[in-house]
């Protein structure tokens, strides 16, 4: 049997994944219910899947911050984590795997035991969307619009995707989580 995978973003509605503003982390519109619901989300039992760049910034961002984090990220950072990348080492709870992305995501997909989970790794999801191996797509949107200062279109250069709604959700009456399995558009 082979492991779910699932893409976790965050997202603008016009889909940009992060901003140059004086926005905030989660452009500022986090309330309880949503940090609630992303604890619960990552204290299941799985193992994170990340880019070589997304894994450095996240070991630069999240450094040191302790208690100041976010409970749910906390728990993210405790979590089995497997890093592509050519250039990055192995580290407590980080196994890294080099060469193909695509190939090294469908072998470890056949071997956990495990869900696998990505939060953000925009270049290493496109891949993985385009050679179908990613499961699940799951878009927090927050109600902000950043024509401006947005930043890392999600889906830009990435697949035609037919979308199958799974889920959705609304949390603290304004952000809405949708999860979707995504096909290739033929």
């Amino acid at each position: 049997m082979s492991a779910t995978y699932t893409f976790d973003i965050f997202s603008s509605l016009d889909g940009f994944g992060s901003h140059t503003g004086d926005w905030g982390g989660y452009w500022g519109k986090q309330g309880p219910e949503f940090l609630a619901h992303r604890l619960e989300q990552y204290n299941q039992d799985q193992r994170m899947v990340l880019g070589g760049e997304t894994h450095r910034l996240n070991t630069v961002l999240l450094a040191g911050g302790g208690e100041a984090l976010d409970p749910w990220v906390r728990r993210m950072r405790e979590l089995p984590t497997t890093v592509i990348s050519s250039t990055q080492r192995d580290s407590p709870g980080v196994t890294v795997v080099s060469g193909d992305a695509v190939e090294a995501v469908r072998r470890l997909k056949e071997v956990s035991d495990v869900p696998l989970r990505s939060h953000g790794s925009l270049t290493l999801n496109r891949a993985l969307l385009a050679a179908g191996l990613v499961d699940r797509i799951q878009v927090t949107v927050f109600p902000v619009i950043t024509g401006q200062t947005g930043v890392q279109p999600i889906f830009a250069g990435g697949p035609d995707l037919d979308l199958e709604l799974l889920e959705s959700r609304t949390l603290d009456g304004n952000t809405q989580e949708l999860t979707y399995r995504p096909t290739l558009h033929a």
